[in-house]
């Protein structure tokens, strides 16, 4: 199956996507402004969620051009003027509470589909990852990093909160205290640290080899295995040892049944 790319809100985002079989290559493409987003790169994101969810797609990448990940949201939203074609944080915040709480939800929509997509998603994390981007890479399956990768979590030092998914995948990473630390300073955690803290999943020196090895073992799976079992993993975060069992078992029959044709 071959899905649809939003060419005019990927330019417009500059955001790159391109499929190479079953994997769908995501770059963040501003690298003068070291991938600095908008509620543009936003809406590109969430489009491409909406087209890896026809199926057709069995990993998705996100990378940042350049030497960076992603510096976060552009600074040029705090200004008056904003930034061209988007309305800036002023004109936000002089919406009604409403609407500005269904625009906030679509920006989140971005951030939400990577752990539900039956895709693997994956961040390939070098230089910073602060702010949205940060969050961005916590809203991924798993987080690889280079060895020179740093992330900051600096909204409160604008006065904002993280808005865009990251908090719950922090907590649920790093603990309560941790992230609080984390989120009230804006301080920077190097590859290493992260690794340790439990949200970098491996530290990879050669990022692209890395990845590759990655995507071949997953395609490597027989089909339909690593869909089945995204949804397990997840569903263990919130239930007891008793109910996962029994959502195993049920996955698991569903597996043999298309592996030898039971039904």
């Amino acid at each position: 199956m071959t899905i649809s790319l939003p060419h005019d809100l990927l330019v417009r985002g500059h955001v790159g996507a391109v499929i190479d079989g079953g994997v769908l290559n995501v770059t963040l493409d501003r690298p003068e402004a070291r991938n600095a987003q908008t509620p543009a790169t936003w809406a590109a994101l969430a489009a491409l969620g909406e087209a890896c969810s026809q199926g057709g797609v069995d990993v998705v990448i996100f990378r940042g051009a350049g030497t960076a990940f992603s510096s976060g949201l552009d600074r040029r939203m705090f200004t008056l003027e904003g930034v061209p074609g988007e309305a800036s944080l002023a004109e936000m915040a002089a919406m009604a509470d409403a609407e500005l709480v269904e625009r906030i939800e679509e920006f989140q929509a971005a951030f939400l589909w990577q752990r539900e997509s039956p895709a693997m998603t994956v961040a390939a994390v070098h230089g910073a990852a602060i702010g949205a981007g940060f969050q961005l890479a916590l809203a991924c399956d798993v987080l690889l990093a280079s060895p020179d990768a740093s992330f900051a979590m600096r909204e409160t030092s604008y006065g904002l909160v993280p808005d865009l998914g990251g908090t719950g995948p922090l907590v649920r990473a790093v603990g309560y205290a941790r992230a609080v630390e984390i989120c009230a300073t804006g301080r920077a955690i190097d590859a290493e640290e992260g690794y340790r803290l439990g949200f970098v999943t491996r530290i990879a020196p050669d990022l692209d080899a890395a990845v590759a090895d990655l995507v071949a073992a997953v395609r490597a799976a027989p089909s339909g295995a690593v869909r089945e079992l995204k949804p397990l993993l997840a569903h263990a975060e919130s239930v007891d040892r008793r109910e996962q069992s029994r959502a195993e078992r049920l996955a698991q029959v569903r597996r043999l049944r298309q592996l030898l044709g039971g039904g």
